[in-house]
């Protein structure tokens, strides 16, 4: 799959784990409050003489947080964050899949429309903004969420520097045996090719003979020695 397709999965699963935060930490600044918080909105919505649709709107989706928070448990929530960076990774390996897929063929002869220079652009755009989404999350998480959901991104940011280091290791590896699975094709079908070419000669000489003999079998000079020989 293309890379720039990953990173819209990638891109999803950091929107997700944002929006865990935000709910995990609103859940935490709530805590028994939330009838409190739902009168205080009906009480200035019930202000405003004429209310627009927007501002209905408006309002009807901050209750349904607010009603959201007050049935969510933070476990829960705590637990599909997780899931959700889970996803993230595996977004993201997908996308050093899908590079390492292309550094295979590096060395092929490229028949796609889009020039090199395009797809170098593409690769470095889908890693500026892998490292700008994990910036960001990191930031989320961090600064801006409840202590235990850092402690969360610590550990994970470990495990995660571990895998990668690992999977660079595999994918050099991987590169390496692509790249000699390719030469091994390449000298195959070159092989395949040899034969065909070779048995393609052959084929034409045979015809040729047997096309020769019939016309000799068939020609006029040959009819009359063979009648003459058995006189």
């Amino acid at each position: 799959m293309d890379p720039l397709t990953l990173l819209a999965a990638a891109n999803a699963a950091v929107a997700a784990v944002k929006k865990g935060c935000q709910l995990y930490k609103d859940i935490k600044g709530a805590a028994g409050e939330v009838k409190d918080v739902l009168d205080d909105l009906k009480s200035q919505f019930q202000k405003i003489p004429n209310p627009t649709n927007a501002q209905k709107i408006q309002y009807n989706e901050e209750v349904t947080r607010v009603q959201e928070i007050a049935k969510a448990d933070p476990n829960d929530v705590f637990l599909k964050i997780g899931n959700d960076l889970g996803g993230l990774m595996d977004a993201y390996d997908a996308i050093g899949k899908a590079f390492l897929a292309q550094e295979a063929q590096a060395k092929l002869v490229y028949t796609g429309d889009q020039s090199i220079g395009k797809r170098a652009l593409n690769r470095v755009l889908v890693r500026a903004r892998l490292d700008a989404m994990l910036a960001e999350l990191r930031e989320t998480m961090v600064y801006k969420a409840p202590p235990e959901l850092g402690a969360l991104w610590t550990k994970y940011e470990a495990m995660w520097e571990q895998i990668v280091k690992e999977q660079d290791e595999a994918h050099k590896k991987e590169l390496a045996r692509l790249q000699v699975e390719a030469v091994r094709r390449r000298r195959l079908m070159r092989i395949r090719s040899e034969y065909a070419i070779w048995f393609g000669a052959i084929l034409f000489v045979v015809v040729w003979l047997l096309g020769l003999l019939y016309l000799i079998r068939t020609s006029q000079t040959y009819q009359s020695l063979s009648s003459y020989v058995w006189q």
